[in-house]
């Protein structure tokens, strides 16, 4: 081995060594962490990011590592895509948590003087107390798929006389296709559409419903608000195995189509990017804590007791 090529080897592993103590830019690591945060909220998979925005899945994958410092249009690209704006991604404070997000969604578009009467209003509401308000006799299960809501919606409808709506159906009927061919075909905000279609459609026709949810509705606030304003909601939690377990044994098998592993921790993220806003919900039961008939019990009582 000659000397030059000897150097040209050292010199080759410092670089390496040197690029590997180099740590990730701060800012750019939580840019990342906030895109795959909204993207697996809105139930997107990186590669139908990918379709949605022209941008490759890796330029995605380096993106959400902190990894890429994309340029302002490839980032306009992915919040658009995202439905959401770029204060989001960049992390502005009143997208900081879900009540931000839940309360300028009802702001926007509002002129200057219905501002000032909702400032108002809400400094008079800071101040009363509505602790015993009565809930809605529309009640909307909320939860991940696999959390029991069409099982324990079903039940509860039967027990209170009510009607039971699976709004996925609902979506689907409006849109004259399945929820898989929608999103395929037009994309996941026109998806998002039809699912805001199909709530206010269920809650102008019934007064007195249980509405099963899909698992992604949370993460639209104007439809999540219009579902808060109108519904008593109930978030049915489950443990990530418990989630995984039901959707196979609904025969379903696209969850373990890939990587196991890798599944469970998608999941698991997904559980994580919108339990802020699961927990909204004015009631919380927790279907892996018992069995079936004690969780409809449960639940069975606690509605009762909000609506009665």
């Amino acid at each position: 081995m000659t000397k030059v090529k000897m150097l040209k080897q050292t010199v080759g592993v410092k670089i390496i060594k040197s690029e590997k103590k180099q740590e990730k830019n701060p800012f750019l690591v939580a840019l990342g962490q906030q895109v795959r945060m909204l993207r697996s909220r809105r139930g997107v998979t990186r590669k139908t990011l990918s379709a949605m925005t022209g941008v490759s899945e890796r330029h995605l994958a380096n993106l959400e590592t902190g990894e890429g410092n994309a340029s302002i249009l490839v980032l306009l690209q992915v919040a658009n895509a995202l439905n959401s704006s770029l204060a989001e991604l960049a992390g502005d404070v009143t997208t900081s948590s879900p009540e931000w997000l839940l309360i300028r969604s009802l702001l926007k578009n509002q002129d200057e003087d219905t501002l000032k009467d909702i400032r108002v209003n809400i400094s008079e509401m800071l101040r009363a107390n509505n602790l015993n308000k009565k809930l809605n006799p529309c009640i909307a299960l909320i939860g991940l798929r696999g959390a029991g809501k069409t099982t324990l919606g079903q039940m509860l409808a039967d027990a209170l006389g009510f009607p039971f709506i699976d709004l996925s159906s609902e979506i689907e009927k409006i849109a004259g296709c399945s929820v898989a061919e929608i999103q395929d075909l037009y994309g996941i905000n026109a998806y998002r559409r039809y699912e805001r279609r199909a709530l206010e459609e269920v809650i102008k026709t019934y007064h007195e419903v249980v509405i099963g949810t899909p698992g992604g509705l949370v993460s639209d606030s104007d439809t999540f608000n219009l579902l808060l304003a109108h519904c008593t909601t109930v978030w049915l939690q489950a443990s990530p195995k418990d989630h995984m377990q039901r959707v196979l044994d609904q025969g379903d098998m696209r969850p373990m189509a890939g990587n196991q592993k890798q599944a469970m921790e998608d999941l698991k993220y997904i559980l994580t990017s919108r339990e802020d806003f699961y927990s909204k919900a004015q009631l919380i039961i927790d279907t892996s804590a018992q069995p079936l008939a004690k969780t409809f019990a449960l639940l069975k009582q606690e509605i009762l007791q909000k609506i009665s």
